[in-house]
């Protein structure tokens, strides 16, 4: 499809960042992305899966294309207004630190860009405190820092930080 991420490695090449966040974790497990309790982990595929399959996909670069220059910025502000609607329920019961629990997960390392994409696209982010403080608490954290979307090298000029 010509999208990233891909991962090499192993010998394999593996696209899509859940499938690559799961090989990882099956061959490197430490640190952890999923938790051990099989409730938990279910919680943190569900909000992985809510980012990264009913959001991001609806507002990404390939989807904006098609509805025209003029209608880019609503129509991503209306798709990740929605999915941040239901991710903030959902995050008010699980959250601690951070996206479920006191432990970084999968969820969180999908929800700091998708939040680098609210801003970027202008959303008001004040409906959604859990989702705001537990990205202010993940961008504490160096991982989150050097990986963050404004600092990848393939980032727009007026996008880097």
């Amino acid at each position: 499809m010509k999208q990233v991420p891909i991962l090499k490695i192993d010998g394999i090449t593996i696209g899509q960042s859940l499938a690559i966040m799961e090989y990882l974790e099956e061959t490197r497990p430490t640190p952890r992305l999923l938790p051990q309790d099989p409730k938990k982990k279910a919680i943190v595929r569900m909000i992985s899966d809510l980012i990264a399959s009913g959001i991001q996909p609806i507002q990404n670069l390939s989807v904006l294309k098609q509805v025209g220059q003029e209608n880019q910025m609503p129509w991503a502000q209306r798709a990740i207004t929605s999915g941040f609607n239901a991710l903030e329920q959902i995050l008010q019961s699980t959250a601690g630190k951070y996206c479920v629990g006191d432990e970084v997960s999968m969820a969180d390392v999908c929800l700091v860009p998708q939040v680098a994409n609210a801003e970027r696209f202008k959303v008001d982010l004040s409906p959604y405190p859990t989702i705001s403080h537990i990205n202010k608490a993940l961008l504490a954290l160096e991982a989150f820092q050097v990986s963050h979307p404004c600092r990848q090298p393939d980032t727009p000029a007026e996008l880097r930080a």
